[in-house]
């Protein structure tokens, strides 16, 4: 199973948010275990990058944090035309539409988000980590 994950589930494992920290740890383990195949977009590493060096202020940290998780997921590119087609698509917030219409390209099946509503309109149906889980 294919799974885009979204920037908000892999910030709760990393930063262990509550109450959802739980079942983002629980599913990068499971892809680690390659029990499901996790894959991230490029901007949302750099996304990542931006936000985990205000919360981890070292540099060396960020850095083997993000090289961790990228020996777990796969980095999968974001195109210009990724760009201009996610203007097309229904979802409200372009970072979403962006995410959504990357996730269609590469084929995932769900796009893992604990803000399932967000995706509404999305061509890849959204599901919570929890519910994946469940599915795993």
């Amino acid at each position: 199973m294919r799974l885009m994950i979204d920037t908000n589930v892999i910030l709760d494992a990393l930063m262990e948010r509550d109450p959802w920290a739980k079942h983002a740890q629980a599913l990068l383990l499971a892809v680690a275990e390659e029990k499901a195949e996790g894959c991230i977009t490029a901007s949302t590493l750099t996304d990542l990058h931006y936000i985990l060096r205000k919360h981890l202020r070292d540099k060396e940290q960020l850095k083997q944090t993000l090289l961790n998780l990228m020996a777990v997921v796969h980095v999968l590119d974001v195109t210009g035309a990724d760009c201009e087609r996610a203007f097309d698509l229904s979802v409200s917030d372009y970072e979403d539409a962006l995410l959504a219409y990357c996730a269609k390209r590469h084929k995932a099946e769900y796009i893992v988000t604990r803000n399932e509503d967000h995706f509404a309109g999305s061509p890849v149906k959204s599901i919570s980590p929890e519910a994946v889980l469940k599915k795993l």
